[in-house]
């Protein structure tokens, strides 16, 4: 399965990355950093009853798909992508930040932050204490915990290590087994995932999103990911209860960003205030 291949790498990756001078400078750097913004307050204040919260995906690769454009061989503007998200109305920004399966980085994550400064989510596979040091350091405002990829033991101290940071947390659940298990050990988590995407066969499918989302209490925020491509599809999200959605490959391959991302929040040009022609908004 494509998930135990990558954290086999992210194993060998971090155990490189364990010295004491690579997290003092860690701390270093989060010390000169501001306090994270409220990844969570930016998706409630966002929605709407026509459309959920929108949290776009800086996205340069994947490992079932290599590059989501050919011209991201030697052009990739993490920053440029992220600025065209905000201008037509995204709540927040996903980076994603793994090299060796995406092709991301954390250095895309500190630029979009510093540059475009949208509450940030670093999607990563967060398998070690390490790594929330680093999303803090590189200006991260949220993090990533995936049920799949975690024990019981982990998911609960990587929570509290999360929030001690002060970090919000997006868990990522696929299945009934995984919703159950975040409500009974992590009461008070608030952003729920649920990834409409087959770990193991990478296929996509929102019928997943309408059959977990009733078993998730409705004061928490649901987040639905993947597979999100046209307004019908956000239609069935949101009637199923997401109150967020992340979406990235749909963008990212789009011809133009902007276009795409008012028809899936159902606006238009006129009705959105922060549009300006030209900036980023066209692929050429």
């Amino acid at each position: 399965m494509i998930l135990d291949r990558i954290l086999e790498h992210k194993k060998a990756e971090l155990r490189r990355k364990k010295s004491r001078g690579y997290l003092t400078g860690l701390k270093g750097k989060i010390a000169d950093r501001p306090v994270p913004a409220g990844f969570i307050n930016a998706l409630e204040e966002a929605r709407t009853p026509e459309c959920p919260a929108l949290i776009t995906e800086v996205k340069k690769a994947s490992p079932s798909q290599g590059l989501m454009r050919p011209e991201f061989e030697d052009r990739f503007d993490p920053v440029g992508i992220a600025g065209t998200y905000k201008e037509h109305g995204a709540a927040a920004v996903s980076v994603l930040t793994d090299h060796e399966f995406f092709q991301g980085h954390l250095e895309h994550l500190a630029r979009v932050k510093d540059h475009v400064g949208l509450p940030a989510l670093n999607k990563e596979f967060m398998i070690e204490d390490v790594q929330f040091y680093e999303a803090r350091a590189y200006g991260a405002d949220a993090v990533l915990l995936i049920v799949a990829a975690l024990d019981r033991i982990q998911l609960e101290d990587f929570y509290t290590m999360a929030k001690g940071l002060a970090l919000d947390v997006l868990i990522e659940t696929h299945d009934e087994s995984e919703i159950d298990r975040v409500l009974e050990r992590i009461p008070d988590a608030a952003l729920i995932g649920i990834n409409n995407r087959d770990l193991t066969t990478f296929s996509t499918d929102l019928s997943v999103t309408r059959r977990l989302a009733p078993r998730i209490p409705s004061e928490k925020v649901i987040v639905s990911e993947s597979g999100i491509h046209k307004r019908e599809d956000v239609l069935q999200i949101l009637e199923a209860g997401a109150k967020a959605m992340l979406v990235g490959e749909s963008l990212v391959r789009a011809d133009d960003i902007g276009t795409k991302i008012l028809a899936l929040r159902g606006t238009t040009r006129q009705d959105n205030e922060a549009q300006r022609p030209g900036q980023g908004a066209r692929w050429i």
